[in-house]
């Protein structure tokens, strides 16, 4: 009896495994390259602005590719665009390694490399949401952030060995072959989408289509607004995060106080607090509801970002980043088995994508306006707006999702 079971887990748990493994693999790939990468730019100019430079390619990227990607990504076979995008990374990061010396092209492969996991995102997405049967998706979800958080800090301390025994070229390659292995991985994933024709993959993307797609959206968010309002107020609070911790290190050290050595502890103790959250999560999250995990679990990291907010000294400092971090892991796989189990996995890619539109827009925004507040008043009540922004919006994503489960 016992075996027939252990079979049935496997069985049922077989391929969820494996596609666990590749995003596991390309997180850490990721976070490997992104240390490189900042260290490449850095060492060639001697610039903090050419590496600034970095970030604010990803979200001009991003805009431009989320008005058309979702109309794609809906029309295509999901699991051979993934191996494509995870092949054409890996080529890019090559192409990169070429042309190390020469910065503006470093730009443009930064750019057009965004571009494919903008279109990545929303493919992965759906083909997980058709793969992973309703049941599984809860606990699926609070694995995938375990790897997540498992590769926020074994991708900085391999690229830190690498680094050390190499050069930040040999960490790129490394990057490029865990995109490629993460491309074999996929091709070995089950097509789950059989039912799409070849005439339907090969449509061409004209105005007209694009126009059709984004009028879908509207109508979609205008008969499902009860949906759509949480999903968008997530989406703020992910946008008012990233806002606050553009000034996290400037908050640490004119604020509070903190010397270089406290705020890498600091850094340190919020690493610990996202793995024993993902851990944690892991463990309970068959007996955690969805609004408990999202609404919960947003509020407790709203109120991580007040104690940090208003600490002056490292204890309470090390308090608010240790419990933000620690329910982070609760809030994403709430809010990821929430988007799978209410959006129509036909439409998720443009739905996806427009919304991503607005976020990215989002961001841009308000990293700009809490920049500017800390220039014209200064960085103290700069996160403390911020932070509080963040409390509002978590305390009425809460009851939104309570109202619906």
């Amino acid at each position: 009896m016992w075996r027939c079971r252990v079979m049935k887990l496997f069985s049922s748990w077989k391929f969820p495994a494996i596609l666990l493994f590749g995003i596991g693999l390309s997180s850490i790939g990721s976070w490997i390259y992104f240390i490189a990468l900042n260290l490449i730019v850095f060492q060639m100019t001697g610039s903090a602005m050419a590496v600034a430079a970095l970030y604010i390619i990803r979200p001009f990227a991003a805009i431009c590719t989320n008005f058309w990607g979702g109309s794609l990504v809906d029309r295509v076979n999901k699991k051979y665009v993934m191996v494509v995008l995870d092949v054409l990374q890996s080529l890019f990061l090559l192409l990169m390694v070429i042309f190390i010396t020469n910065l503006p092209v470093i730009y443009c492969v930064v750019f057009v490399l965004t571009m494919i996991e903008t279109l990545y995102s929303p493919a992965s997405s759906s083909y997980i949401t058709r793969l992973i049967p309703r049941e599984q998706r809860q606990r699926f979800n609070a694995l995938r952030s375990l790897l997540d958080s498992g590769a926020f800090l074994l991708g900085p301390a391999i690229a830190g060995i690498l680094l050390t025994v190499g050069s930040p070229i040999f960490a790129i390659y490394i990057n490029a072959g865990t995109f490629f292995i993460s491309a074999i991985v996929t091709i070995v994933m089950p097509n789950v989408e059989k039912h799409l024709t070849k005439e339907t993959t090969m449509e061409r993307l004209t105005l007209k289509m694009l126009k059709h797609d984004w009028k879908e959206v509207v109508i979609f968010s205008r008969l499902y607004s009860f949906i759509t309002l949480i999903y968008l107020l997530f989406g703020i609070f992910v946008v008012m995060q990233t806002a606050i911790d553009s000034l996290e290190v400037a908050f640490s050290k004119e604020v509070v106080g903190l010397t270089d050595y406290q705020y890498g502890v600091l850094v340190s103790i919020a690493g610990a607090g996202i793995l024993i959250g993902a851990g944690v999560n892991v463990v309970m999250v068959s007996k955690l509801s969805i609004p408990f995990l999202m609404g919960i679990g947003s509020i407790m990291v709203s109120v991580g970002y007040i104690l940090f907010a208003f600490s002056n000294t490292f204890l309470m400092a090390s308090a608010g980043f240790f419990v933000l971090a620690f329910f982070n892991a609760f809030a994403n796989t709430g809010y990821q088995t929430f988007y799978q189990n209410n959006i129509p996995v036909e439409q998720m890619g443009r739905i996806r994508s427009l919304y991503g539109l607005v976020e990215a827009v989002c961001i841009i925004f308000m990293t700009a306006l809490i920049a500017l507040l800390s220039h014209l008043v200064s960085v103290g009540v700069a996160v403390i707006f911020g932070s509080v922004v963040i409390l509002f919006v978590t305390v009425m994503l809460l009851r939104l999702v309570r109202i619906k489960h």
